[in-house]
Parts: C-alpha cells; sequence; structure tokens
C-alpha cells in the first residue's frame, strides 16, 4: 500500500533515504568502539593525574600494556621496510636488532629504569632507534628541540637531569663548550661523527659503538602503563620551556586512537560512496616530515609506523617541496600527515604537477584550524586523496585529541573534528563552569592520553591539570554534533608553522637590551606559517636602533623561529588597561615580513 502524502512513513521506510555525513560517522564509530566491537570502550579507574585522586576514564577494553609489546609488532613485520633514509634502506627486523643492540649498549653506560636520556639530533633512523632503545628499558626519552640555542639546550639537559646525550655533530656544536657543567650528564654520544667525538669532561664516543655484536634481545625491566616515556618541552609563559611527560599509558592510547580513526575513515569513506581510487597497493608508505622531538613526529608517525607496518620516508636535511614530491613519486608514498606550513608551501610551488603524486590517498594536518582553499589544494595536486583530516592536540595531550574525519562530504572546513573515542571534551567559562553546545569557552580535555604532569613543576601542573581536566589555554566551541571549532587562544602565544611561540620569553629578551624600554609580541597572520611574530617596542627616549640589531639580539638568546619578522616602534607609550595589562589588540596592526627565517 502506497502512503498518502499527509501520512507519516514507517521507520522501516524512512531509512530508505541515504544516511547523512554525520549518521554515518556516528554509525561506524559505535560499532567499532560499542560493547564487542574491535575497539571496545569502557571506563576504569586510574591513578589520578596530577597528583589528583584517582579518576574514572574511557579506556579501551582491549590495550597494549606499554610501549614494548609495540614494539614487538616489529619482528612481525620482518623483511619489510620500515625506514627510507637518503640511500639507506632499513628493515623491520633490522630496526628490531639494531634498537635491542642500543638498548644493550645504554645499558652498558649505567642507564636504568627511571633515567633519562636526552636525543638532540635532525630526523634520522639513529633518534628513531635511540627512542625504541630507551623506552624498552624503562628509561625516558628526553626529546630536546633541534632549533634551540645554546641556553635553551643546556636548560633543557639540567632540567630533565639527563644521563646520556645523544646528538648529531651540527648541534653539538652548539654545546660542546658547555657540556662538562651540565650536573648529571655522563656519557655523549655522537651521530655520524666527522671525526673522533670529543667533549671536554664528558665520555664521548659515536652511535655506532652502541650497535655491535649479536642481537640481545628486547630487554626485560618491568614496566607500567603509568611509567613516563617521554619528556618533550613546551615553550613556557614564565619565560622557561616545562617538560610535559607522556607515559606508556598516553601513548599506547594515541595509538591506539590513531588505528581506530584510520579504520573509521576507510569504512565512512566506503559507505558514503567515496571513489576508491587504483593506487601502486603493496605496503603503505607515509611521508616523515615532522619533527621527531614533536608529538606529531614520536607518537603519531613512529609509534604507529612500526606497529601498523608503514614504510616511514624520511626527509634528510632540511624539508623544501622539491625534496618531498621526489620521495613521494620514487617511494609511492600513500599517506603524509604534517603541519600546514609544508602543505601550502607544496601545493603552491610551481613545479608541482612534474611529479606523480597519484599514490597519495590521505592528507593529514594541525597546528592550525584548516582553510576550505587548502583543502581544495590538496585535492588539486594529489588527485587521488580520498580524505583530508585536520587534527587538534597538544605536547600535554600526547598527540591528537580529535580528529576531523572523512570529510570531503563534511562541510565544517573550520572544524579540527571530533573527539578521539577515549577523549572527553568540555568547554568551560573563567569559573570552571562547563557550557553547552555553541558556547566558547576554554577547551578542557580528559582521557588517558593527558599528561600526568609537568617534569619537575609542580606549579604549572596544578595550574594545567584540575580535577583531570587539561586546561588547555585554547577558546574554542562545540557544536550541536559535538564538532571542536578552535577560535582564539586564552594563552599569550603564537603559533608558527606548527611550532609554539610564548610571547612573554621575546618579550622579555627584548626589554633586556639597553635601547628598549617596554615591549610587546603579537602574532599577525602569515599566508604560509599561519602567524609570523611581531614585536612592537618602546625605545627609551630619544633612542634609535635598527630591526636587525633588535632581532640579532633574540636570535642570540632564542631559537631563530622566535625571532621577531616585523618590528615596530610605538609612539610613546604602549597601550596598557587600568591594570597594567598590554593591549594586544591594539598592537597587532599590520606590517610586512623583514627578517626570512630559515630553518
Amino acid at each position: 500500500m502506497t502512503p498518502q502524502p499527509d501520512q507519516p512513513q514507517s521507520d522501516e521506510q524512512a531509512t530508505d533515504r541515504p544516511a547523512s555525513p554525520d549518521e554515518v560517522i556516528a554509525q561506524v564509530r559505535a560499532e567499532l568502539t560499542g560493547p564487542g566491537g574491535p575497539f571496545e570502550v569502557t571506563t576504569e579507574t586510574v591513578p589520578g593525574i596530577g597528583g589528583s585522586d584517582p579518576i574514572e576514564l574511557s579506556v579501551y577494553a582491549q590495550r597494549l600494556p606499554h610501549l614494548r609489546d609495540v614494539f614487538a609488532f616489529a619482528q612481525a613485520h620482518g623483511e619489510r621496510t620500515f625506514i627510507v633514509y637518503g640511500d639507506r634502506r632499513i628493515t623491520f627486523a633490522e630496526f628490531a636488532a639494531d634498537a635491542n643492540r642500543v638498548a644493550a649498549g645504554l645499558a652498558g653506560l649505567g642507564v636504568q629504569p627511571g633515567d633519562r636520556v636526552a636525543v638532540l639530533s635532525q630526523n634520522n633512523p639513529e633518534w628513531c632507534l635511540a627512542f625504541w632503545a630507551t623506552v624498552n628499558l624503562g628509561a625516558v626519552l628526553v626529546g630536546l628541540n633541534g632549533w634551540w640555542n645554546t641556553d635553551e639546550i643546556l636548560f633543557g639537559l639540567d632540567d630533565s637531569g639527563a644521563k646520556v646525550l645523544i646528538v648529531d655533530p651540527k648541534r653539538l656544536e652548539r654545546v660542546a663548550d658547555s657540556l662538562e657543567s651540565v650536573a648529571g650528564l655522563e656519557h655523549v654520544v655522537v651521530i655520524d661523527p666527522s671525526g673522533p667525538p670529543d667533549v671536554a669532561g664528558v665520555d664521548t664516543r659515536p652511535f655506532d659503538d652502541l650497535v655491535g655484536g649479536d642481537d640481545p634481545g628486547a630487554p626485560t625491566a618491568e614496566l607500567d602503563e603509568s611509567d613516563p616515556a617521554v619528556i618533550f618541552y613546551t615553550s613556557g609563559t614564565t619565560g622557561r620551556p616545562k617538560g610535559a611527560i607522556s607515559t606508556h599509558r598516553g601513548m599506547v592510547a594515541n595509538l591506539q586512537n590513531t588505528v581506530c580513526a584510520l579504520t573509521a575513515n576507510g569504512i565512512v569513506l566506503d559507505r558514503l560512496g567515496e571513489s576508491t581510487p587504483s593506487g601502486p597497493g603493496g605496503q603503505p608508505s607515509a611521508l616523515f616530515t615532522s619533527p621527531l622531538f614533536h608529538v606529531s613526529g614520536c607518537h603519531s608517525t613512529l609509534v604507529v609506523g612500526l606497529l601498523g607496518g608503514l614504510k616511514l620516508v624520511m626527509v634528510p636535511g632540511r624539508f623544501t617541496p622539491e625534496v618531498a614530491l621526489d620521495l613521494i613519486e620514487r617511494e609511492s608514498v600513500s599517506n603524509w600527515s604534517t603541519v600546514p606550513t609544508m602543505i601550502w608551501r607544496t601545493c603552491e610551488f610551481p613545479g608541482r604537477h612534474d611529479y606523480d603524486t597519484s599514490s597519495v590517498t590521505s592528507v593529514a594536518f594541525g597546528g592550525s584550524p584548516s582553510a576550505g582553499e587548502l583543502q581544495r589544494m590538496i585535492r588539486e595536486t594529489f588527485p587521488n586523496v580520498r580524505a583530508t583530516s585536520n587534527a587538534y592536540g597538544l605536547t600535554e595531550s600526547s598527540s591528537v585529541a580529535t580528529l576531523h574525519l572523512a570529510g570531503s562530504r563534511v562541510d565544517r572546513p573550520e572544524s579540527v573534528g571530533l573527539p578521539m573515542p577515549v577523549v572527553d571534551l568540555a568547554i568551560a567559562d573563567a569559573d570552571g563552569r562547563h557550557l553547552g553546545p555553541n558556547q566558547q569557552g576554554e577547551v578542557l580535555i580528559r582521557g588517558p592520553i593527558i599528561m600526568p604532569g609537568y617534569w619537575n613543576r609542580p606549579d604549572a601542573t596544578a595550574a594545567t591539570l584540575r580535577d583531570g581536566w587539561l586546561h588547555t589555554g585554547d577558546l574554542g566551541h562545540l557544536d550541536d554534533e559535538g564538532y571542536l571549532y578552535i577560535t582564539d587562544r586564552a594563552k599569550d602565544m603564537i603559533i608558527r608553522g606548527g611550532e609554539n611561540v610564548y610571547c612573554v620569553e621575546i618579550e622579555q629578551r627584548l626589554v633586556e637590551h639597553p635601547l628598549v624600554a617596554d615591549a610587546a609580541v603579537v602574532g599577525v597572520p602569515h599566508p604560509e606559517l599561519g602567524e609570523e611574530v611581531k614585536a612592537v617596542v618602546e625605545l627609551v627616549d630619544g633612542a634609535t636602533v635598527e630591526d636587525a640589531e633588535l632581532q640579532a639580539w633574540v636570535g642570540d638568546a632564542l631559537a631563530r623561529f622566535k625571532v621577531p619578522s616585523i618590528v615596530e616602534r610605538w609612539p610613546g607609550k604602549l597601550p596598557r588597561n587600568a591594570s597594567g595589562k598590554l593591549l594586544k589588540n591594539a598592537l597587532r596592526g599590520s606590517g610586512a615580513v623583514s627578517f626570512a627565517e630559515t630553518m
């Protein structure tokens, strides 16, 4: 019987209409994470984060207990290629054996569970080996920012109490004359030295000394989910970086979140009828461009790649669009996850169509909300991309907290997506009260991915972690379907090319200049970097100073990416409110980039 126009349709008839993307995503997530699903999510009481009482969190019912069990998957992938780096091609089996040798070598240097091993280097296989060797021992890997200058590096070594420093020659030059003064540092291990390594007052040896003899097998020290695995530094509002701790629990949860999201992405696209491109088939491969001292490079590329059997194609040396496109063509790269800056540069490169990019089916990026134009350019440059994914996360959240799934038919280009399966989101007002949909406030995150605290910083930990929630300092809102939008930052911070730049440390440096009476630092829009650093200075009466002098002054104390590209002189006193706070909205203005930063 045909229903009359004024009669309601039955439930069965209503299901004949095509499901919307939102409905498909909700269905797939429920199937994967519901009872009996391959990524079943349950709740469990875990030790309190930041020293608080035990809290109930969403966790995966079936999960690996620690990173050493993740490492065991390297053996299962056998003779498939794991890392491509220049002329070097390293199989999973070779990598696992070398990592075991490096672990034994570090143990021979006295490294025990809980000790810190710092790495200061560009991306290379040795960085990867050092990571797995360290965490498998139960020690803590300290990733030092490869763009830091001498003072920043020495602070990281002192603050972390590193027993061993693994370093490449270029970065060793910055600190070689000062390492003898670092308390607790006993050994320096140099990657590919051009000659016999030598640092006065500290035992120094080449990295190759750690990779010798037979494979001793993986270490056997007992590991726990709550054990620290990594310390990565994030710039601080007080002028000194803070070491955010990632536990084995947090890194494994991030890994499972990623695998679940990738699985969901494929299913959603299939159900939405997205065409599946014909690719080269075989082993999936990823272009590895994120720095390993960032959670995106270590947690979400290195760790995910080893579990998933990915071929990781590393860019040796500096990133350029030409190098990236050449590697994509030669290695049939299928996935690229990086910061928007690198995507923009590649999509705007005039010679991009001279390369075969047909193998690329997935592009993901984080570090800033994406524009619809960027997604359009990605599809124009990589014609077989099925999905572009934007992510949001912090060092304090062990990488990704939200992800924009299968977005080609989901019309939210400015959103950073839905929370990962074991992540809870909330939006809070200034008093900490949770707000409803479409109300702006501070973004809060809770889940097993959240750090237990900052290394040696109980004050900062208490300010950032409250009742199990990470207070991000970012402002945003959730829409009616739970998608997160980042709209501003409560912290005085700039995101420049994926790097966090805290204004206060640059301001503090500028006012130390004898001709600067006051200074304010703000972020201004930049087409590739997202934001650029602008300094507004109030000079002492009668003083004149060149931009280059002030930029060099900042560059002598801070990493180059923190050096202001724009310097503006303010007539009179800098504007402040009644409580003395700088009125930065009045200072942003506009200005042409005058300092070309090279990284």
